[in-house]
């Protein structure tokens, strides 16, 4: 598998080749964080400097990371909006994309970043979004593993006047194993841990927690893009009313964002008719024992458990297993085209 191949590739690297990146999340110029607007974000990639104490760490986590879901990751799939199997590595590829990340991966990580001399310095301006491993071998390829940074994960010295709800308020302490004290922690801090989200290796990201990645990368702005997009689309079939409450759901509800791009992808919202609506109410009174809401022959939406019923009959929630004759309920799954 893949990860396999990657392990052997990092085996081949010199643990002096192993470099930090911090990745922050900046609200573009002219554009306030309350806006609605899409893209409003850009990311900047720092390195920071560590000694070989931290270099040999982060290397040899990294590989145990990687051996760990070589095992773990049994199934190799590309990347789906919408999955039940937490068992799989999902492949995403970055060629020819648009989104802001893109440039973390295709540019700023493959030219010099400038070098962190203060986190707190940043942090005053911009969000810590992820922090990177890169690895770079004998061959000049490089490997990339990214994990989502927590804003619990970071601490800054309180000192000056300007302090900021983020920053922690305890008293940070670690226990010397050479005095046997707790001591106290000064200076600024942030938790390195020993997971991978996800690794980038010749354009392609291997996706392990596919909900860390999608924070990383933008997704979620890009899927609700999407999913107001596919609401457009429902009101310009006539075929809908009340869509103004699924518009406002759409504002604060991820989850959401996430069904309606599987929407997009099947279609089923651009082919209604008459017929269709009456075989959704079949379905809906066989298979959710209640009737589905339609006025006029239009689908009637007034309330969320609506918007939840509605997306059910339009993204084929309900499957029926050929060899079992089972039948299943869920968004996820691959369309089979008869040869």
């Amino acid at each position: 598998m893949i990860l396999e191949e990657i392990s052997l590739k990092l085996n081949e690297t010199k643990e002096e080749n192993t470099f930090l990146y911090f990745i922050t999340r900046v609200i573009k110029p002219g554009i306030k964080k309350t806006s609605k607007l899409m893209k409003k974000y850009f990311f900047k990639v720092y390195q920071i400097d560590v000694n070989d104490d931290i270099r040999k760490h982060l290397y040899s986590l990294t590989l145990e990371q990687l051996v760990y879901l070589d095992k773990k990751k049994t199934e190799l799939h590309e990347y789906d909006v919408i999955t039940d199997d937490t068992e799989q590595l999902f492949t995403y590829s970055m060629t020819n994309k648009a989104m802001s990340f893109a440039d973390v991966v295709n540019t700023q990580l493959k030219s010099k970043p400038p070098k962190i001399k203060s986190l707190e310095e940043i942090i005053k301006e911009e969000e810590l979004w992820a922090y990177c491993i890169g690895f770079n071998n004998n061959d000049d390829e490089w490997i990339y593993t990214f994990r989502k940074i927590l804003s619990s994960k970071v601490a800054i010295d309180e000192n000056d006047g300007n302090k900021r709800s983020k920053l922690h308020k305890a008293i940070r302490t670690a226990f010397n194993t050479k005095s046997k004290k707790l001591e106290l922690i000064e200076g600024e801090t942030i938790n390195l841990d020993k997971q991978i989200d996800c690794v980038f290796y010749k354009e392609i990201f291997y996706v392990a927690k596919k909900t860390q990645f999608e924070q990383i990368v933008g997704l979620e702005e890009e899927y609700k893009e999407k999913a107001s997009k596919v609401k457009e689309e429902m009101d310009e079939t006539k075929m809908f009313e009340g869509l103004e409450i699924l518009d406002q759901h759409i504002e604060a509800n991820p989850s959401l964002h996430k069904k309606l791009v599987r929407l997009s992808k099947i279609g089923n919202h651009n082919k209604l008719d008459k017929k269709t609506i009456k075989g959704m109410v079949k379905i809906c009174l066989a298979r959710e024992g209640k009737d589905l809401k339609v006025k006029k022959g239009k689908l009637v939406i007034e309330d969320e458990h609506d918007i939840d019923i509605l997306l059910r009959m339009l993204c084929d929630y309900y499957k029926l297993g050929e060899v079992s004759g089972r039948a299943y309920g869920t968004f996820a799954g691959r369309e089979f085209v008869n040869v």
